[in-house]
């Protein structure tokens, strides 16, 4: 082998040796990265899950009370007919 394809050799082998250095650093980094990023969405599907709770929860809660505020509307009405005819 020539002297200059020997030297080709040697700067191929340098720099190839760099880039495989910075592909591991860059993995360990995404590695670390998608750690990060699992910890974040369990957090979100915690807090999405507790939300879902609460508004189920309150919906449980909110439908009798709309059930009876139409039954006490339908009541109030009644009452008032009655008072009316009363009055005649």
């Amino acid at each position: 082998m020539s002297a200059a394809a020997e030297v080709l050799v040697i700067i191929l082998s340098i720099v190839l040796s760099v880039f495989l250095v910075f592909a591991i650093i860059l993995t360990v980094y995404l590695i670390g990265l998608t750690r990060q990023i699992r910890r974040v969405t369990d957090s979100a599907e915690r807090t999405v899950d507790s939300v879902e709770r609460a508004v189920s929860n309150a919906s449980k809660l909110i439908s009798p009370m709309v059930f009876a505020d139409m039954i006490n509307k339908v009541i109030n009405k009644f009452k008032k007919n009655v008072n009316k005819k009363g009055e005649k």
